[in-house]
């Protein structure tokens, strides 16, 4: 295939075979020879955006040492920290705008033991952003974008001024994904007691890429590493990690312990003692409730004891977007408790750390 100044040239005229020539961004061409107007089609890429930084470096370290704060936070953190490096990077995200057309058929309640047959139409536009590379060590997953802030992708400016990632990952797999996220937000629209039949399409789907400033910042502590990611247009923390505190972890698991337990005995007690005394035979929700808070407060305790060695703070903007068919492992005793704990072997895990932190407690008395 051979080029000429500004037209490509080598495409066959299905009529008469003659050469085509087909200026770039053309769909409709005509054949010089026998006129015959023709449709070109074919894969026309993903078109590319970038967002403007707009925070400075000297901003992103003051938004740095703010973070050094915290109850959760080595007390010493703001002190002993000291910032290695800070640099800016422009990361791609997927973009996908689609305008979510849908239904769902099904049943809602209906008075105390009835329900009824409702039909959930589903209209509306949407749009889905996730990261195109790997974020493991960024912990970003999404960002903000707004299109008004989209501007022509310029490669030569964005790699004179800061570190680029290219996409890793395939446009189909974005696209797929993009669809599991819209009918996520579909099914939320509507709970159903029963659904029989859903179906959604997504029309005028378009998918592209922008590309999105955040500022990263490295720190040591106590010779360990940890980081902090900024973004770059509002200088808000995106992500960071930091060591935890002593103190607040076992704060956390005492009094997490002691009032999960008051509440669970007595709680469950006077719960019991109502329902006894009450003529209404539909008292197990009420028991449930000092049970869920009692066993949630004794989690979130042994959670924040456990796990608190770090301190991991990701916005719930930059979190992964809900996809539609994803199983949270959960099992009851993560429904009790309101997601604070991933199921059974969880729960034998806080046992044996409880039992060993009570033993070592008696020890110490003797």
């Amino acid at each position: 295939m051979t080029q000429s100044t500004n037209k490509t040239q080598g495409l066959t005229c299905p009529e008469c075979s003659g050469v085509v020539p087909i200026a770039e961004g053309d769909r409709i061409v005509e054949c010089p020879f026998c006129h015959t107007h023709s449709l070109v089609q074919g894969e026309r890429g993903v078109c590319r955006w970038q967002v403007p930084q707009t925070v400075e470096r000297e901003r992103a370290l003051q938004t740095v040492g703010n973070f050094f704060h915290g109850m959760k936070k080595a007390r010493d953190l703001a002190k002993a920290a000291q910032i290695k490096d800070t640099f800016l990077v422009y990361l791609p995200y997927w973009r996908v705008e689609s305008f979510v057309a849908g239904w769902m058929f099904g049943r809602v309640k209906s008075g105390k033991d009835s329900t009824r047959p409702v039909e959930v139409q589903i209209s509306e536009l949407m749009h889905w952003n996730d990261a195109a590379v790997d974020v493991a060590e960024y912990g970003v997953h999404q960002v903000a974008i707004s299109k008004d802030q989209l501007q022509p992708y310029n490669s030569d400016r964005l790699h004179a001024e800061a570190m680029v990632f290219e996409p890793s990952e395939s446009h189909s797999d974005a696209l797929d994904e993009a669809g599991r996220h819209f009918t996520y937000r579909g099914r939320k629209a509507r709970s159903l007691r029963t659904k029989f039949f859903e179906k959604f399409h997504f029309l005028r789907q378009r998918l592209s890429i922008v590309y999105y400033p955040l500022w990263v910042s490295r720190y040591e502590y106590h010779k360990r590493n940890y980081q902090v990611v900024v973004d770059g247009v509002d200088g808000r923390i995106l992500y960071g990690k930091a060591p935890g505190n002593i103190l607040y972890r076992a704060a956390a698991l005492v009094g997490g312990l002691s009032v999960g337990n008051f509440i669970l005995v007595n709680g469950t007690l006077l719960a019991g003692t109502i329902i006894g005394n009450s003529d209404d035979g539909d008292g197990l929700p009420l028991l449930l409730v000092p049970i869920a808070l009692g066993i949630g407060l004794i989690v979130a305790g042994y959670r924040a004891f456990r796990y608190g060695e770090e301190v991991e703070e990701i916005q719930k903007g930059a979190r992964k977007a809900a996809l539609a068919g994803e199983s949270d492992g959960s099992g009851l005793m993560s429904a009790l408790t309101g997601g604070l704990m991933g199921g059974n072997s969880d729960v034998q895990e806080m046992m044996r750390s409880g039992m060993s932190v009570l033993e070592e407690l008696s020890e110490g008395k003797r």
